[in-house]
């Protein structure tokens, strides 16, 4: 257990099959996880196919969580401050089958990018926090897999993994309204499919994970026009490793300095050194993960990753060397059907 004077670390696990929000606490010691509370997703009784996407709002007060299945709610959640437990504030609709969330720093949006329907959507957020019907729809190159503001609220950026390029769309906070034609700033090789995408160093360089070839593109970015500029492509997957496979998720730590990424085809986590003058990234990490990860997270003390497996129905606790990003795993803790996408907060 955490001790007496120690904010509390909460871990928040979507499982997609059985619609639940799984809420817990990590022990900052050990990285144990003990279960706190199910919190149900409202809105059909139908699994959500493949994934049950996670939003936090910049100031970590709201959860928002969307199902993959008709009619597509978003339910909006209200985090106790000394908790952590949820709270349902109210759904809303989404206009597709949403893989990704995020919020914008204004607290204000909720951005969604559907896969399946190849669109974005910006949600308005109202006082309370309760995500309302969609604003606005934008028509995207196939697939588009994710979604996320840059840091200064400037630009929408969304990974089409079936159109091989990332977006940049200028926005504008006080409208909610991002640019109505799609903008491609950076191509990714062909048929590399990229993903998921992090920000590092205020903005200044861009991360993306490439699904079906299981690279990583190092970007150097124009915070005035948002335009990409590519550095370096390497290789996550272990020697030996051919043809398509199913890379998922990306994530630095708090301090930028050990950047990881996850795949379900080899079921492993690569880590890599993050050069501190260039960005340049090198291996130094790989460990075997839980069967299928579709997602994992970093706590905000930068010493666990945990790594959903969707196909075993655990999380994997692993410790961060903070010296060299080593990753060692140290324990695993059973959460419920298809666990796919953890958010974790310190709470004040």
């Amino acid at each position: 257990m955490p001790s007496a004077g120690t904010a509390p670390t909460i871990v928040y696990v979507a499982c997609a099959e059985d619609r639940e929000i799984a809420v817990l606490m990590l022990d900052p010691g050990t990285g144990a996880l003990r279960e706190l509370a199910r919190t149900p997703v409202p809105g059909t009784n139908e699994p959500s196919p493949g994934s049950l996407p996670l939003a936090l709002s910049a100031d970590r007060r709201f959860l928002y969580a969307a199902l993959r299945s008709p009619p597509f709610p978003v339910s909006s959640y209200a985090i106790d401050p000394v908790s952590g437990l949820l709270r349902h504030l109210g759904s809303a609709a989404l206009p597709d089958s949403m893989a990704y969330l995020a919020t914008d720093a204004t607290g204000r949006h909720l951005f969604s990018a559907s896969y399946g329907g190849s669109k974005l959507a910006v949600n308005a957020i109202d006082a309370d926090g309760v995500a309302r019907d969609a604003t606005q729809v934008l028509a995207t190159p196939p697939k588009a897999h994710s979604v996320r503001p840059d840091p200064a609220n400037r630009f929408v950026y969304a990974a089409c993994l079936g159109g091989d390029v990332v977006l940049a769309q200028s926005f504008d906070a006080a409208t909610g309204r991002m640019d109505t034609t799609p903008r491609p700033v950076a191509a990714t090789r062909p048929d590399a499919g990229p993903r998921h995408f992090v920000f590092a160093r205020g903005g200044a360089l861009l991360y993306v994970i490439n699904e079906l070839d299981g690279s990583i593109n190092t970007y150097a970015r124009d915070a005035e026009t948002g335009a990409l500029t590519e550095l370096q492509s390497i290789s996550m997957l272990p020697p030996g490793v051919t043809g398509r496979v199913a890379a998922a998720d990306i994530h630095l730590t708090p301090d930028g300095r050990f950047l990881y990424g996850s795949d379900r085809t080899t079921n492993t986590l690569a880590g890599f050194r993050v050069d501190p003058a260039t960005g340049l990234l090198s291996l130094a990490t790989r460990v075997a993960s839980e069967p299928t990860p579709r997602g994992f997270a970093i706590d905000p003390a930068g010493r666990f990753l945990l790594c959903a497996g969707l196909a075993s129905g655990r999380v994997g606790i692993y410790a961060i060397d903070g010296a060299t990003g080593a990753l060692e795993r140290v324990g695993a803790q059973r959460v419920g059907g298809q666990p796919n996408w953890i958010e974790i907060i310190r709470l004040a």
